[in-house]
């Protein structure tokens, strides 16, 4: 089984766009499930609004993390959707677990900013796993605006890598929230985000 985090220290990152996202790609290649770890419950809440067959599957663990990894031991991938602080419990425990972190970081100096306290946690996690792997995913990317031209040289000076796929700022992923549904379920609308998710995917699990 492979576990991935999701992890960030602010909201709006996209945090849960990428975590369903995510998980809707890797469950065409095998057995996946989204484990709710944020008290929110955004990841939840956006399953309920889901009709009809082929969603992946969302647990709310957030009284206990670890227990709902163990109970889903079964499937191939799990996603970990957590809270927007690694200061949180349950950002800890997902840490402790996961095999990759993915941090998704908006082009903004204040997203930059707050990568810095997930070093730490990623640091601190790591005196218990080892073996976890992290990565920044550049989310809601605005391709021709200076400050987006500008992230790549950003993040460079981070200690964290950047997976060279970005995630662009679309309508489409907005609407297929609202209507509890990924990019994959919009048709040709959706062509160009999924071939974004796909990428991204590919990318991630090429690293494993």
């Amino acid at each position: 089984m492979s576990i991935i985090a999701v992890v960030g220290n602010k909201g709006g990152a996209g945090k849960t766009t990428l975590a369903v996202h995510l998980a809707a790609a890797l469950s065409r290649r095998g057995s996946t499930q989204v484990l709710d770890a944020d008290p929110q419950g955004s990841a939840h809440q956006w399953s309920l609004f889901a009709e009809g067959g082929g969603r992946v599957p969302v647990a709310a663990v957030s009284d206990d993390v670890m227990a709902g990894v163990e109970a889903h031991r079964g499937v191939e991938y799990l996603v970990i959707d957590c809270p927007p602080s690694v200061n949180a419990p349950q950002t800890n425990a997902a840490l402790r677990s996961a095999d990759v972190a993915l941090i998704p970081v908006q082009p903004s100096p204040v997203d930059l900013w707050a990568t810095v306290h997930v070093e730490q946690a990623l640091a601190a996690a790591r005196e218990d796993n080892a073996a976890l792997r992290a990565w920044l995913v550049i989310n809601q990317l605005e391709a021709r605006t200076t400050l987006s031209r500008l992230m790549r040289e950003a993040v460079a000076e981070l200690e964290l890598p950047v997976l060279k796929t970005a995630i662009r700022r679309r309508a489409i992923y907005r609407t297929a929230a609202l209507e509890g549904r990924t990019v994959y379920d919009m048709g040709r609308r959706g062509e160009a985000a999924v071939a974004e998710i796909e990428q991204l995917t590919n990318e991630v699990l090429a690293h494993e």
